[in-house]
């Protein structure tokens, strides 16, 4: 992925995209696909950067609540990563009693947050989730174009005449 959250570096001012622009049928059906290559994985989400869901694939969680969660681990880890002298954000690993929650970058304004169990086989998760991520950036892209598309403003009216 060549861009990341650089809005959390401060390097550029933050963008906000539409979440209604995203294809959900193609996030959803990458998230599916991921729960179909990845054993034990519980669940999926993908969501703006500010916290607003896109696409998810849980049954037992507030998708809401997770996004938002996400919004605010992926400040802290974003400002972690940066003072530490890392780089910019790509990826945050929590590894609980009962599980992992894993958020990666998906383009500049997307993040996917994957839950595992705990005996989920973490580097095939992070293989298919940098590969998903990869294809869910290509998606929020395009969304984005067609965001700054509609929200262009048209150019002056044309009246027929031409200058001389």
């Amino acid at each position: 992925m060549k861009r990341t959250l650089r809005q959390f570096t401060g390097r550029r001012p933050p963008v906000l995209i539409d979440p209604e622009l995203l294809s959900e049928p193609e996030v959803l059906t990458e998230l599916r696909g991921l729960r179909a290559r990845v054993p034990h994985l519980t669940g999926s989400l993908v969501a703006t950067t500010d916290g607003l869901v896109v696409a998810h694939d849980t049954t037992d969680l507030e998708p809401a609540g997770v996004a938002a969660l996400t919004a605010a681990a992926l400040g802290v880890g974003a400002r972690l990563a940066e003072a530490t002298g890392q780089g910019g954000f790509r990826e945050l690993l929590t590894r609980g009693e009962f599980g992992y929650t894993a958020t990666y970058a998906a383009g500049a304004f997307v993040v996917l947050t994957l839950l595992a169990g705990p005996e989920a086989n973490i580097g095939r998760l992070h293989l298919e989730a940098r590969r998903a991520g990869g294809r869910i950036s290509s998606i929020a892209d395009a969304a984005l174009e067609r965001q700054d598309q509609r929200d262009r403003p048209a150019g002056p009216p044309t009246t027929g005449h031409r200058p001389m």
